[in-house]
């Protein structure tokens, strides 16, 4: 795996400070049921980093002393944390809309036959990986038999209520790009998806959201390794839109690691770019932000750390967790 911070570190990308906080994204740990070219937390069936329960039990006492409205549960494969489920249950009960990150063939891992009707009970909002309606290009970019597994999961999803009308049951679907270029139009896109979806498997969401690929972690290296990555940065920065620096994610939204510790974004997660300390004594000690100060302090007006994949939150139509940002 080829390092990729050296390469982004120096940058003219513009300053930043966070507003205040409305959503703790937590990635709950490494292990995946899947192992994908695009992952830029390189995840896999063989990653054993996951949250121990001590770190887990904050993120209630978090989301109630901050009030923040949104959980996104990330990974890896949230589920597959033991903890997944009472942590959605204690989160819920306190009114907080909690977003799952799901790759969709995680409904068919052993022990996870009741999954999807875990969710709907407690009304999560389904994020779900779906590179291409194009079983081939599924298949290329996930491995063999992915595609299959996801539309059937995509259906399973929509019998109990997903992405219906009037359900309540949000059903958004992810698009990466395969390869080293910008996501298309993301209204065109999920016009396309709408449609193939529907009229080949009867699937019907709510949104789809394009995110553009970070040169950062698997994907990151590959450029390395194919002498790809200063052109694909070049791309990134040569479509920057300063229109997307109001909407990017990180003004609202703190990211939090497996072992607790804070940062900007995931994509700072997995260059080990740490949250800012709060004080010049802590910067001076080199301390690291955990989840537990977050009981006691404030982060809005804090600067947020940037670097050169920062081009990629912006480039064209804006990229985030949620999607282009002028979508």
């Amino acid at each position: 795996m080829h390092a990729t911070l050296p390469l982004l570190e120096v940058t003219e990308f513009p300053t930043l400070r966070r507003r205040a906080l409305s959503t703790l994204q937590v990635n709950l740990g490494y292990r995946c049921n899947q192992s994908c070219l695009h992952c830029h937390v390189n995840a896999g069936p063989n990653r054993t980093e996951m949250m121990d329960p001590a770190t887990l039990a904050l993120i209630p006492q978090v989301l109630r002393a901050r009030g923040i409205r949104a959980l996104d549960l990330t990974g890896g494969a949230p589920e597959l944390h033991a903890g997944f489920r009472q942590l959605v249950i204690e989160a819920t009960a306190q009114g907080v809309q909690v977003i799952d990150r799901c790759n969709l063939t995680i409904l068919f891992e052993p022990g996870q036959d009741d999954l999807a009707e875990f969710l709907a009970t407690h009304r999560v909002e389904v994020v779900a990986s779906l590179p291409c309606y194009s079983v081939a290009n599924v298949d290329k970019q996930r491995g063999e038999g992915v595609f299959d597994k996801s539309i059937a999961a995509l259906q399973q999803l929509n019998a109990l209520g997903y992405g219906q009308p009037d359900s309540g049951l949000t059903l958004n679907l992810v698009y990466n790009p395969q390869g080293a270029v910008l996501p298309p139009n993301q209204v065109t896109l999920q016009a396309d998806y709408k449609r193939e979806l529907m009229q080949h498997f009867g699937i019907t969401f709510n949104q789809l959201f394009t995110l553009t690929n970070m040169p950062i972690q698997r994907f990151g290296s590959m450029l390395i390794s194919k002498g790809k990555f200063n052109d694909y940065v070049q791309l990134l920065k040569d479509n920057f839109a300063s229109g997307n620096l109001e909407g990017v994610m990180c003004r609202d939204l703190i990211s939090v690691d497996w072992q607790g510790y804070l940062y900007d974004c995931d994509f700072n997660q997995q260059l080990g770019l740490a949250l800012p300390a709060a004080t010049p004594t802590a910067r001076l000690l080199g301390s690291r932000p955990h989840l537990r100060e977050l009981m006691h302090e404030d982060p809005s007006g804090r600067p947020i750390r940037v670097a050169e994949h920062c081009y990629g939150c912006t480039a064209g139509q804006g990229s985030s967790c949620g999607g282009a940002l002028g979508a």
